[in-house]
């Protein structure tokens, strides 16, 4: 199983209820093809989506996910790399994300690299790194935060150096959750 990432700009705002019943309701087509849903991540404006599936590969997910009705524009395959000591229960902190986009192919380790070494400037306006998905094109990066706001990710990744596309606060759907806020 890899992982696999659906990004969407939404036309109108949909909220948490919203995403999840349209993601249960592609349950069927989801098991036809073996595509387990992770999360999804819902922009506080209701107009940008990111979903995590696990899928046997990308086209699996192309095809279940347009079966159910996806838009599969922005599907792409990637690989996740959690926070060292990061137990699965802090990533309910997760509010900011951060995309990243780069013209050329770039390593893990490069922008790891970066990032240690603005470790001090997330420390100083209280950002904390959660994970980070990595396309396996090695040209896109979404990188979840947990922060007291969008701004306080954008001031530190600007003062890092970081490579920034955009940055939002988002809220976190996931399977089991039925807390979600709507």
């Amino acid at each position: 199983m890899i992982d696999v990432f659906l990004e969407r700009r939404l036309p109108r705002p949909l909220g948490s209820k919203v995403v999840r019943a349209l993601t249960l309701e592609g349950q069927p087509c989801f098991d036809l093809h073996r595509i387990q849903w992770q999360e999804s991540l819902l922009a506080r404006d209701g107009q940008r989506l990111v979903c995590h599936f696990q899928a046997p590969d990308v086209e699996s997910a192309r095809i279940g996910l347009r079966q159910a009705g996806a838009d599969v524009s922005s599907l792409w395959g990637g690989t996740v790399h959690a926070a060292p000591g990061l137990k699965d229960s802090e990533l309910t902190e997760g509010n900011v994300l951060v995309e990243r986009h780069f013209a050329a192919p770039v390593t893990f380790e490069a922008i790891q690299a970066l990032e240690n070494a603005g470790a001090a400037c997330l420390s100083n306006h209280r950002v904390r790194f959660l994970r980070t998905h990595f396309s396996l094109d090695r040209q896109r990066m979404h990188c979840l935060y947990q922060a007291p706001d969008a701004e306080s990710v954008r001031l530190a990744q600007h003062q890092a150096g970081m490579p920034v596309s955009s940055i939002w606060a988002f809220q976190r759907i996931v399977p089991a959750d039925t807390t979600a806020q709507p």
